[in-house]
């Protein structure tokens, strides 16, 4: 990462660090912290990191918004950032301008469709997508007579159901039917649902990975502190097997999650490999999350499952997030039918072409 990209990083981390700590908004009486922190996320560019600057944005490499976004995910915050840097980033491929304010991008799930009829009127429906009723407009790759397509609808023109998810979170049913888009564009060549469910996957890949770097550093931070039977915690041994296999969850999901990020950052036209890198990510910081919470909670005791304690905050928005643009099951199985499909004698070159 470059020192520019280091700068934008961590002024992501000063506003989280200022506006987001979890303890001062687990103790909040309302919602008014989410305002101060989006204002301030706002004036940073944050939210339309990949938007091109002549469509409105800022024009960020990809790098960059990942390393925002793990940011985010070390500090759990539970507004629509990679949402909206995400609906931003499926206009852009499609050259259409982002609107100001808070977005989301649709569908978010495999099973899915909305479709473009001949009137130019949308037909379809989304579960779970994030934020919708918070948002001003909904980007959705939908489907018509000529091939995918980008559009930007207005999310009061939308019949939205409110829904949350594990961690409480905004996940809405969002009904498309008769609505009109603001605009539209073709996606380009090779573009599907595919594309942005991978997209999306490392997105949470990110997030998951920054957060379980949170419950590591909380962990060991409190065993370290706890004293039982006149000694600290972590002097057991069997604290510390549960400290090292949380590390190496920890390791494995960073490690899964960067190198899905560079996979996707560089561009290439390995569209095999991408597609390996990035289902492999949300496969393996899927399975960090569950098998992470669990050893961090364990650690903590029961004070760790308390309103008032911090660590929920990771834990819920890590399992959350390993739902969101398809489950591990999926892209296990999507893996598995291209090993198949290619063969055999293609396999390891597809690894090692990683």
């Amino acid at each position: 990462m470059s020192i520019e990209d280091d700068i934008v990083v961590a002024t992501a981390e000063r506003i989280f660090t200022d506006l987001a700590d979890p303890q001062e908004i687990i103790h909040a009486k309302d919602q008014a912290w989410k305002e101060t922190l989006w204002q301030a996320l706002a004036e940073a560019g944050l939210p339309l990191s990949w938007v091109p600057e002549e469509h409105g944005g800022v024009g960020a490499d990809l790098m960059i918004g990942f390393g925002v976004l793990r940011a985010a995910g070390r500090w759990a915050v539970a507004v629509p950032l990679a949402e909206t840097m995400l609906a931003g980033w499926l206009l852009s491929q499609a050259g259409l301008a982002a609107p100001q304010g808070r977005m989301t991008a649709a569908p978010s799930s495999p099973r899915d469709q909305v479709l473009l009829g001949t009137d130019g009127v949308l037909t379809g429906c989304a579960r779970k997508v994030p934020f919708a009723q918070s948002t001003g407009h909904i980007a959705v790759l939908v489907s018509g007579n000529c091939g995918w397509m980008v559009a930007l609808v207005a999310a009061a023109q939308c019949a939205i159901v409110a829904g949350q998810n594990l961690a409480g979170d905004s996940a809405d049913f969002v009904d498309f039917s008769g609505v009109r888009p603001v605009c539209v564009a073709p996606a380009p060549k090779g573009f599907d649902l595919g594309s942005l469910l991978l997209m999306g996957s490392v997105l949470r890949a990110q997030q998951i990975s920054g957060a379980l770097e949170t419950m590591l550093e909380m962990s060991v931070r409190y065993a370290t502190e706890r004293v039982a039977f006149e000694r600290t915690i972590s002097k057991y041994q069997a604290v510390q097997h549960n400290l090292a296999r949380l590390g190496g969850e920890v390791a494995a999901a960073v490690s899964a999650a960067t190198s899905a990020a560079d996979a996707l950052a560089a561009q290439g036209e390995q569209r095999n490999a991408i597609f390996l890198e990035a289902a492999s990510a949300k496969i393996r910081c899927g399975e960090a999350a569950e098998e992470g919470s669990a050893i961090a909670h364990q650690i903590h005791g029961a004070i760790g499952f308390t309103s008032e304690h911090v660590l929920h905050r990771m834990t819920l928005r890590a399992l959350a997030w390993r739902d969101d643009f398809g489950v591990e099951s999926y892209w296990a199985a999507e893996l598995g039918k291209l090993v198949g499909h290619l063969g055999a004698d293609e396999l390891w070159p597809l690894v090692a072409s990683c």
